[in-house]
């Protein structure tokens, strides 16, 4: 069964919320601020999506979203009565992968908490046919989401690792920004496509002399994983 934390500081909204998850065959946890929100998240290994609402006492859900993504890649939903396109983007900018506003559909909500799990699914099973990959003196360890370059480990964010991940799962091949945001953000992402471009520029700096061979820019089009070069 599904595990999903509700994070809202309106007791009526989590009862919602967690009614129709539960007739649907989910299993809910309950925080009331953004820093129970987190201390759940962080003594649950199984949590498998989060609804976050943004304004809660002690920390936001923008901040709590960021916290998550250092650790996890779990899709994260931001219910919110914020409906302003700044509050939106930032919602997308701090890792969420879909966004509601206030008022909403429970039944809606509950069949875009289905897609995200199943999208997430896909992903795990897509990656799970290959346990580690290696180009050159990178390794990605798929089970571990580590990263070794030079027999070192490398820290990337998760959306840097994603980054990583899909490009080295077929070396050669040239991926659109379009591909990647909606591989990795989302199909509903709704924010500046540059944001791959800055991703992947810090994903080349944290590689170093490995990222300036091998993670080539194709001006116009997108990026890939070079191989033929040491």
């Amino acid at each position: 069964m599904k595990k999903i934390l509700i994070a809202d500081d309106e007791a009526l909204i989590r009862r919602l919320v967690c009614d129709f998850l539960k007739k649907s065959g989910y299993e809910t946890v309950e925080a009331d601020n953004g820093e129970k929100a987190i201390q759940i998240f962080n003594s649950c290994n199984d949590i498998d999506l989060a609804v976050l609402d943004i304004m809660m006492p002690e920390l936001d859900g923008w901040e709590v979203c960021r916290r998550i993504r250092r650790v996890s890649d779990i899709p994260v939903l931001f219910l919110t009565a914020r409906s302003q396109e700044f509050d939106e983007l930032n919602g997308f900018e701090a890792g969420g992968d879909d966004y509601v506003t206030k008022p909403f559909s429970p039944s809606v909500l509950v069949k875009r908490i289905e897609a995200l799990l199943k999208r997430s699914e896909s992903r795990e099973v897509s990656a799970g046919k290959q346990e580690i990959v290696t180009i050159g003196t990178l390794s990605i360890n798929i089970p571990a989401h580590e990263v070794t370059l030079d027999g070192a480990k490398t820290d990337l964010t998760i959306k840097e690792y994603n980054i990583l991940l899909k490009l080295s799962s077929n070396p050669g091949r040239t991926y659109s920004r379009e591909q990647l945001l909606d591989d990795i953000w989302g199909i509903d992402f709704v924010g500046d496509p540059r944001t791959v471009d800055s991703h992947v520029a810090r994903l080349r700096t944290k590689l170093g002399n490995w990222g300036e061979a091998h993670l080539k820019t194709i001006y116009g089009i997108g990026y890939k994983i070079e191989v033929n070069k040491n």
